[in-house]
């Protein structure tokens, strides 16, 4: 069975270390299992109750059906202001009311290209916990990644990013089974 993991950043910017990271973690990711990059979450709307009935937006609609089709999900994001991005909150926000229920009992990571982005993390496992997802890995990078640039290539040959996405995928490929497949 081929795992097919999506990888979601809650960042927009360009040269975020978190969407790095989720880049460098789809060349890293063992055989047998495949990580997309949904890199079009800035095209979602701000959520709004009114627009979530029998017809949504494209972009929601691509976004939850990009989420129906895999096993699992790998998120990286990055903290503001002690909370989670807007951008990120905006996304799971969209999946709430969703009747299929994209996440519901999907197994999801959580890595961090910070070692103090601490309560972003808290919150998002608050949130998808609440969202009825199982958070099966919380592994954050125990050195900081911010002392020079990095690149998908870079990220690749550090021992610690390494570690803590081979952590993640372990964590994934054990609660990820055939009898619990959430694939549409």
């Amino acid at each position: 069975m081929q795992i097919r993991i999506v990888a979601i950043s809650g960042s927009l910017r360009a040269g975020s270390l978190n969407t790095v990271l989720l880049r460098a973690a789809s060349v890293i990711a063992p055989t047998g299992m495949s990580l997309e990059l949904y890199d079009e979450i800035d095209r979602l709307p701000f959520f709004n109750p009114d627009l979530d009935g029998d017809e949504v937006p494209p972009a929601v609609e691509s976004f939850r059906a990009e989420l129906r089709g895999a096993h699992g999900l790998l998120i990286s994001s990055p903290e503001y202001a002690h909370g989670v991005p807007g951008v990120m909150k905006n996304a799971l926000d969209w999946l709430v009311g969703s009747t299929l229920g994209e996440i519901v009992d999907k197994p999801v990571a959580l890595v961090n290209a910070s070692p103090i982005a601490t309560h972003a993390q808290a919150s998002l496992i608050e949130t998808l916990r609440m969202m009825s997802a199982r958070v099966v890995a919380d592994v954050r990078l125990t050195t900081s990644l911010k002392s020079k640039a990095y690149d998908e290539t870079s990220l690749r040959s550090e021992p610690d990013v390494v570690r803590a996405l081979s952590a993640a995928f372990a964590a994934l490929e054990s609660a990820i089974s055939p009898e619990n497949e959430q694939t549409a």
